[in-house]
């Protein structure tokens, strides 16, 4: 059993500084472009800050000129491009030491998906700092079958006492993300921001249910693509969702906001025709109708990334209203620029990572698709 680490450890990081342990990422060396300065710096404080949108998160808020401290375990070590205050704690056992005595002006909640978290960190935060920010999810939502639905939207609820849980598998995640939310503004009352993005996407993702199909269609070939390309698609590349989240914190604005994109709808085929442009695929896409998808058992989301079918149940899930997040300063970069960055990402990594993606259809499988789905059209 691994001991806490002690409250008083702290580490203070930045490149050509104190050489850490563990992965270090090439983009972490590099303040981002767009950094316009904003009127008033910020000590932010953000919970985690190692996963996928903490680095992007860190190296913005830096590029803008705020003081950034970061309460995590310590098993990602990163470097960064200016000094930052890393805290060591461990919330899954109540560890929350280092951040005794201290303030903020703003913390950002990333990881959190069980509302004990919130509510120990509330505990220990009380008048400590002025505007918490929690990252929650689409996921939220008790139905995806109405289109144009907004935050006013029902969400999950949850059977039991949430604060109680310790674990939260697949079927947890959605009714505990809401659970924390409300936790949260028990905790921060009047003063909690709650994003709920969709689909996070871009360079970094673990996941591949994005990246998927640029390394599909650089690879180029026939192309098994689903439905018949009308059904829409919503996704956010990290570094705007990381980016937009420091804008949020440095206006204090408060409430519940979808960010999701782009800001005009997007079709599957206008996605996958963008991401083709972007890494000049010589590629064709044969399109093959849900219903015969269904029979294959090829299932949406995960055989078949970022898609899922706009009728039906699910006819709501991809048409999320996002008024509020664009009048709030949400902004988009291009699809080519995430599809291509992405591309180039994951081209960085081992080969035996690319080998093998972790969402999408396998080669094989995709030529047992296209073959039954030709043969059934020659049969009549």
């Amino acid at each position: 059993m691994t001991r806490p680490p002690s409250p008083t450890r702290r580490r203070f990081t930045a490149a050509g500084g104190l050489a850490l342990a563990g992965a270090v990422v090439p983009q972490g060396l590099a303040l981002p472009a767009r950094a316009t300065a904003p009127a008033k710096p910020l000590r932010i404080l953000i919970l985690g800050g190692t996963g996928f949108i903490g680095p992007d998160q860190v190296r913005y808020a830096l590029s803008r000129g705020h003081a950034v401290t970061l309460f995590n375990r310590g098993r990602q070590p990163l470097e960064w491009p200016a000094p930052v205050e890393e805290l060591l704690g461990d919330r899954s056992t109540g560890d929350l030491r280092s951040l005794d005595g201290r303030e903020w002006d703003v913390c950002i909640d990333n990881p959190t998906t069980l509302p004990f978290w919130v509510r120990d960190a509330g505990q220990v935060l009380h008048g400590k700092v002025g505007h918490y920010v929690f990252i929650s999810t689409i996921s939220v939502y008790a139905g995806d079958d109405r289109p144009g639905s907004d935050e006013t939207a029902p969400t999950q609820t949850f059977d039991g006492d949430p604060l109680a849980q310790r674990t939260a598998g697949p079927e947890l995640y959605g009714p505990m993300k809401a659970a924390s939310e409300k936790e949260a503004e028990r905790q921060f009352p009047g003063m909690t921001t709650i994003i709920r993005p969709g689909l996070i996407v871009g360079p970094g993702d673990a996941t591949d249910r994005f990246t998927y199909w640029p390394v599909r269609l650089a690879r180029g070939g026939e192309i098994a693509a689903p439905g018949d390309g009308t059904d829409p698609v919503q996704f956010i590349d990290a570094r705007d969702l990381a980016e937009w989240t420091i804008r949020m914190a440095e206006q204090r604005l408060a409430g519940v906001y979808n960010a999701v994109g782009p800001a005009r709808p997007l079709t599957t085929r206008a996605m996958l025709a963008g991401i083709g442009k972007a890494v000049h695929s010589t590629g064709s896409l044969t399109w093959i109708p849900t219903a015969f998808l269904d029979a294959e058992k090829i299932q949406a989301w995960s055989d078949m990334p970022v898609w899922v079918p706009g009728q039906g149940e699910t006819a709501g899930f991809a048409r999320r209203d996002i008024r509020r997040a664009l009048t709030a300063g949400l902004t988009f970069r291009p699809l080519a620029a995430t599809a291509a960055d992405t591309l180039a990402w994951f081209q960085t990594l081992p080969a035996d990572r690319q080998a093998k993606l972790k969402a999408g259809l396998t080669p094989e499988r995709e030529r047992a698709l296209l073959a039954h789905w030709k043969a059934g059209r020659a049969a009549g």
